[in-house]
């Protein structure tokens, strides 16, 4: 089930009713803006016990276009590398 970040908040704010909305969405925002840059850097992110993010080099390779068949030189790129722990994986996959 998919959540956006403002039923995130919500769900935050029911957890811990001490905490006002206004400081989760502060929290929740520099999380994601530091993310975002760590990731931009080249840097890996983990939140541990939950999830690590790395980004992997795709090497520069020479692909095809199905429809003409024609050779095309692919330029290396970055992709985004997604390990949760077991613990989490363990506890999104038990039954209830």
């Amino acid at each position: 089930m998919p959540i956006n970040k403002s039923d995130l908040i919500k769900k935050l704010a029911d957890s811990y009713p001490n905490f006002l909305k206004k400081d989760l969405k502060k929290v929740i925002d520099i999380f994601i803006s530091e993310t975002k840059n760590a990731l931009k850097r080249h840097e890996r992110v983990e939140l541990r016990d939950v999830f690590s993010i790395e980004p992997k080099i795709q090497k520069a390779r020479t692909g095809r276009n199905p429809k003409t068949n024609e050779k095309i030189n692919i330029k290396s790129k970055y992709n985004l590398l997604f390990k949760s722990s077991k613990s989490w994986a363990k506890r999104i996959n038990e039954k209830k």
